[in-house]
Parts: structure tokens; sequence; C-alpha cells
């Protein structure tokens, strides 16, 4: 028998408020009939998904499973209401996109304009984020797509497009005592803040002093957002290597300084990646257009 909609509804609701009684409130339902939805589903699946505690419920392993794939049911579902809506004209929705700091610099200005005018009434949600720790949101359509350095394997699922290639720089805080180096060398007692891609952080900066023959740079701090990022470089004498995009961005060029080393910092490609064989809905498509074009206007020093 077909799984009922308003099963993983209950389901969701009750995995996600931890309680029959909370789920129940929240749907506006009587809490027996929600007891009666999820021991119905539980016989359909031929699994237990909750484990009862006086204080609630919690998800059995079998549960959690369930709730992943639930989850994206709901997900699609949304997309696939939302996709319908905006072909007839409608202009509401949501879009969720996940942006690393160079788009969020160097393409966002020129992207937001024309789609808030093309779609006036759909809610952006935008997350600060890398790859590595949008992945999982990425597959199960809870993000839209992903602007940012392109990983070193795309997960099958997903597809990555080519923006643009970029290049790094040395950047420290307005007047710091190393703003004159003119190597790495000079810079090997120096500490670092770490924004690696990866889950490793020795992988961003370590590569790079080892190929000139230096040793490691002492990372003392890792940075996963923009606003730390500038805390951290305004009130030390840490390091970073950030996309040269930072020194050019007007909001925050004057708050911190390169260091111009004759070395070569290779970057990341900057890409976009969305699912595989899966239609985003027009608001997603024609943000992702907007980002496109936004690369043509970008200033060709910044590439």
């Amino acid at each position: 028998m077909p799984i009922k909609f308003s099963a993983l509804r209950d389901f969701l609701a009750v995995a996600e408020r931890g309680s029959l009684r909370a789920a129940a409130r929240q749907l506006g339902s009587a809490q027996p009939a929600i007891s009666r939805s999820i021991q119905e589903l539980e016989r359909e699946l031929g699994v237990v998904l909750f484990e009862r505690r006086p204080t609630g419920v919690r998800l059995t392993p079998m549960g959690a499973v369930f709730l992943r794939r639930a989850s994206a049911v709901r997900n699609e579902l949304r997309l696939a209401q939302e996709e319908l809506d905006q072909l007839r004209g409608e202009t509401h929705g949501r879009l969720t996109v996940a942006l690393s700091s160079v788009p969020h610099m160097a393409l966002l200005p020129n992207a937001l304009r024309p789609f808030r005018e093309r779609y006036p009434h759909v809610t952006i949600d935008i997350i600060d984020a890398v790859y590595p720790s949008i992945e999982a949101d990425l597959k199960e359509s809870r993000v839209d797509c992903y602007f940012g350095p392109a990983p070193d394997e795309v997960a099958p699922e997903l597809t990555a497009e080519k923006l643009f290639d970029n290049t790094r720089l040395i950047v420290g805080r307005k007047g710091h005592p190393l703003a004159q180096a003119k190597s790495l060398r000079e810079l090997v007692g120096a500490e670092w803040i770490t924004t690696s891609i990866t889950h490793i952080a020795e992988e961003e900066l370590g590569p790079l002093f080892a190929q000139n023959g230096l040793p490691a740079p002492k990372l003392l701090l890792q940075a996963h957002s923009t606003l730390t990022f500038l805390v951290a470089l305004a009130y030390s004498d840490l390091l970073m290597m950030l996309p040269m995009q930072w020194t050019k961005s007007p909001l925050l060029r004057h708050a911190v300084q390169p260091i111009h080393v004759l070395e070569v910092l290779p970057a990341p490609p900057i890409c976009l990646v969305r699912r595989n064989g899966l239609q985003l809905t027009p608001a997603a498509e024609f943000f992702c257009d907007m980002m496109r074009r936004a690369v043509l206007h970008m200033d060709t020093l910044d590439q």
C-alpha cells in the first residue's frame, strides 16, 4: 500500500518536535490521531520508527534512516508546488542557496537586484558556507544550489559548473608588522587563520609552504564565517590566505591589507553545484542565471 502523505507529515512533525503532544499541537490534530497514524506507518514499513520514552519519543536507527528520505520527499513536494506556481506566473516561494565569501562579494551584488525585481515575493535564505558543510543538504534538496570553491570530488547526485578561475592573496590587518614581506619565507614565523574548504585544515596552507621548502605554518584559528575572518584579522596579527576579491570589495578593502609575495597562490575555481537530473524551480534557475551574468560584470582585475 502506498504511504499516505498525511502519514509522512505526521511522522516528520513527531520527529522534529520530539513528542506526540507537541506534534499534535503543531498540526492542530488530536494526539490519539497522530499516534494511530504513526502506528499505521510503522505497520506498513515493517519497522519501529520511534522509541517511546516518558518525556517523549526518540527516533530508532530505522527511524533516522526514514527521516532522511521523508525530509527529501517533503522538500521535493514543496519545490514541485513552487515550480508549478511560478510557471503559472506567480512570484512567491522560497529559495535557499549557499554562498562562500567570493560569490558573496563578487557576484551577489549584481545578481540580487534583478532577482528581486523578477521575483519580489520569493523569500531568499542565503547560507554562508563552503561545500563540505552543505553537501548533504544539496543531495536532499534542502539547499537549491551552492556557489563557491570547487570541491575535489562531487557526489554522484550532484553536478558542478565552473564559473571562473581565481587566485589568492595573503591578507592581514591594516598596519600589520609584516605588511612589507615579499615572500612566504619572510612569513614563516607568522601565525595564521585557516579557512580550509576541506575537512582537514592543514590541507590549505601546509602543501603551499612545503612546496617552497618551508616549515609548516602555525595554524592557530580555524574560521567558518566572514564575521570571524574580519574580527580575527582586525584585532590580531594573525594572517590569512584569502581570495583576492577580499581586497577589492568596497565593504572590506579599507579593513584589510594585502601582503604581496612573489609566490603564486592558487585558488580553487568558483563553481555552481546543483542536483543532477532535477529541474530547479524557475526562481532558482533565474537566480543561477543572474549569478552567471554577474561573472561578466566582474572587474577583470578580480579574476
